[in-house]
């Protein structure tokens, strides 16, 4: 004769009773939309907990704005050579190079990658359930947060040289958003670039050709109204050009079009995000 079903253990209002339960019992799983977003968090934690290990990369990089800011800003201020509405030539100046250092920061972001698939770790995260997109976004926005540790570097060095910064805290969230957008751009691109060319040196080669080019083909150094035709071409098609241009209406009250500037950096992170997990898979061959 089969002995009846065990009845299921009924709920406890004591603490003890349901950690109790919790042990015999698993938890429910998330699943679904929510899945992405703890996912995403916990990739962008482990990307920024290396900067516990090894602070260098933030000393050393703070160097070239530094020199940008004391050495191009102050000389460019004294002999007024660009024009600038007005506003001083190094206030002018620090968004621009605050983009810059971002950048810089984001575009080799990709060595990382391919150094993570040398080792086997790009296997050991594709062959967990969580969505390769959710990877780079992951990354991408731990590239994003160093960016934005980089650009209060810049601004306090900035405000230290008189520059007349905004302090509105709307505003420097706002600041604090395009940043993140825009490295998180650069970073994919450079991930992208990565799942193509396949190798360290390769990547290297092309991100030092193409930063210069994207800094000086954007609006961060001189208005658009003194470039040639094709370099305000090349300056509509960059995403740099938005990105300084929102940080200029934000930090030191230009006119801009936010608007416009935060749409073309969202689509522009929406679709690095979109090519470089599109690539995620060969990359880890």
């Amino acid at each position: 004769m089969s002995a009846a079903p065990a009845a299921p253990r009924p709920a406890s209002a004591d603490p003890a009773d349901r950690n109790l339960d919790l042990l015999l019992v698993a938890p429910r799983a998330r699943t679904g939309w929510r899945v992405v977003p703890a996912r995403i968090l916990a990739m962008c934690v482990v990307e920024l907990q290396k900067l516990r290990h090894d602070r260098t990369e933030l000393y050393t990089r703070a160097v070239q704005p530094a020199l940008w800011l004391l050495i191009y800003g102050e000389t460019f201020t004294r002999i007024r050579a660009i024009p600038t509405g007005g506003i001083p030539y190094l206030d002018y100046l620090a968004p621009g190079i605050i983009a810059q250092s971002a950048m810089f920061i984001a575009i080799f972001y990709g060595i990382m990658i391919i150094w993570e698939r040398d080792s086997g770790i790009l296997i050991k995260l594709l062959v967990t359930p969580t969505p390769r997109a959710a990877l780079v976004t992951g990354k991408a926005f731990a590239a994003g947060v160093k960016s934005l540790i980089q650009a209060v570097v810049v601004v306090v060095i900035a405000a230290l040289l008189g520059v007349a910064l905004t302090w509105n805290p709307l505003r420097l969230l706002g600041v604090a958003a395009v940043v993140l957008l825009g490295s998180a751009f650069f970073s994919c691109l450079s991930m992208t670039i990565a799942g193509i060319v396949l190798t360290r040196d390769r990547l290297m080669g092309i991100g030092q050709a193409i930063t210069m080019p994207l800094f000086f083909g954007s609006n961060a150094l001189y208005p658009v109204s003194v470039m040639p035709g094709w370099l305000r071409a090349v300056s509509g098609i960059n995403p740099l050009s938005y990105e300084v241009d929102a940080l200029r209406g934000l930090l030191i009250g230009t006119p801009a079009h936010l608007g416009m500037d935060f749409g073309v950096l969202a689509i522009a992170a929406a679709l690095g995000i979109t090519a470089a997990s599109s690539l995620l898979s060969r990359l880890a061959r």
